[in-house]
């Protein structure tokens, strides 16, 4: 095991000492309980013992799609929020442990050791009354669009984290933190500005990706000699902008100027998948897109006719699949 390491004074004391960050302080649970739903997502909160007070405390503050938070109950209790559905959720204990079960799994955190939660995984917690612990809400979409501008290609599974985070024994995500906490605290008005959050949301996710393990690391990670050739880019290109119309292995080869052949390896070696998988993974993207939309008073089935798909069944499986939810749930989501 590596050498236990001192957490540093900046995340030690992050977000405490800013009355604009504070947004609880309270010994109600049924106040804590909500306020805690409303920066995260609704769940069941109970104390373990009906004696056990609590001396809630949460401060934070949002960059771009990704939130910082410092979260303390003050009391022993455990939190059931099912699945998280819609963000991952990174959780660094600074004192005091906590127990979480994770899927089949279970997983213990302390100040050394960190979590990081999927949004499909159902999860249940167990904070002992020490716990405190410094939070990052990300959310699923926006990391699953880094991540895809990052491999050039849309992704072919939902992305899944390691749960174990080794946080401080890893310089970049220990500096990422520092950096932007420490910015936050000095300059907090900046991350109002969009250039900048944009960039800082971006090196949360990149950070994120590129330094813990997933299912997706070893592509993200992989050199610079695996840069797809001219051709599949452009393919690519045209998937994108055309991903509506009636496009044949043919029609793309011939707008690449290479053989069917040739595009299915150049797609096969540098994107793990052939070029009528990106085409569908782009209509099921587009799909999503419209799903996600209010003001779309369209049916599941009409918005996938729409996009190409006229076998229900393995559409769903499909969506599902690349997406972690049922497409009528997104529709339903957006509804809500």
């Amino acid at each position: 095991m590596p050498p236990k390491k001192n957490i540093p004074p900046v995340l030690a004391n992050a977000l405490l000492y800013q009355p604009e960050n504070l947004v609880l302080s309270s010994c109600d649970i049924d106040e804590v309980r909500n306020t805690v739903g409303q920066s995260f997502k609704p769940h069941n909160l109970k104390p373990v013992r009906h004696t056990s007070a609590l001396e809630s405390r949460l401060h934070q503050f949002s960059v771009g799609h990704v939130s910082f938070h410092r979260l303390k109950y003050g009391g022993e209790v455990e939190v059931d929020p099912e699945c998280l559905d819609d963000f991952f959720l990174v959780q660094m204990p600074l004192a005091g442990k906590a127990e979480i079960s994770c899927g089949d799994c279970s997983l213990l955190s302390n100040c050394q050791q960190g979590v990081v939660l999927n949004p499909t995984q159902r999860l249940k917690m167990h904070y002992n009354s020490e716990c405190d612990q410094l939070m990052l809400r990300i959310s699923r979409l926006e990391l699953e669009q880094v991540c895809s501008r990052l491999l050039g290609h849309n992704l072919k599974h939902p992305i899944e984290f390691d749960c174990h985070l080794d946080w401080l024994h890893s310089p970049a995500w220990l500096h990422m933190l520092e950096y932007i906490i420490q910015l936050q605290k000095d300059a907090p008005d900046c991350l109002q500005q969009t250039l900048v959050s944009r960039q800082l949301e971006e090196l949360v996710i990149s950070t994120l990706l590129s330094q813990q393990s997933s299912n997706y690391l070893e592509e993200l990670t992989q050199d610079a000699r695996s840069l797809a050739p001219r051709h599949v880019k452009r393919v690519e290109e045209y998937i994108e902008t055309h991903a509506q119309d009636p496009l044949t292995p043919g029609m793309l080869a011939e707008l690449a100027g290479v053989s069917v052949r040739t595009l299915y390896a150049g797609f096969r070696d540098f994107r793990h998948m052939s070029p009528m998988e990106f085409l569908r993974n782009v209509r099921l993207q587009r799909v999503r897109e419209s799903l996600q939309n209010p003001d779309n008073h369209r049916t599941v089935t009409d918005t996938a006719i729409h996009w190409g798909f006229s076998h229900m069944g393995r559409f769903s499986k499909e969506y599902q699949l690349l997406f972690g939810e049922k497409p009528s749930q997104t529709k339903r989501k957006a509804r809500a």
